[in-house]
């Protein structure tokens, strides 16, 4: 019905290690935003190895999209919140790297 209040949504949050991947599927109120997710989402238990304030200053991102004030943006029935990881390796050190081993070959 138009102008009906939907109470409440589904979405996911995903994070992944190299030898580990998890999405979680959560129902969560309308209103709730991607910082408030990732919470509900209780990523710490599922991820142990790592430390845990890392989900509280985490990057995040919908679908593949960096989110510039997670704690602001409110989710949308469907969306998929990821957690961003660091980079292991500078990408421009990592092509240097291949570049000088491949010089050496």
């Amino acid at each position: 019905m138009a102008g009906e209040l939907i109470a409440s949504i589904h979405v996911e949050v995903a994070f992944a290690l190299p030898s580990k991947q998890r999405i979680v599927v959560l129902e969560v109120p309308n209103g709730t935003t991607a910082a408030d997710a990732v919470r509900l989402a209780d990523l710490p238990s599922l991820f142990p190895e790592v430390e845990r304030g890392f989900f509280e200053r985490a990057p995040l991102g919908i679908f593949g999209k960096a989110l510039k004030a997670p704690a602001n943006h409110f989710l949308a029935d469907g969306e998929r919140v990821e957690v961003y990881r660091p980079l292991e390796i500078d990408p421009m050190a990592a092509r240097l790297a291949r570049a000088r081993k491949q010089q050496q070959h």
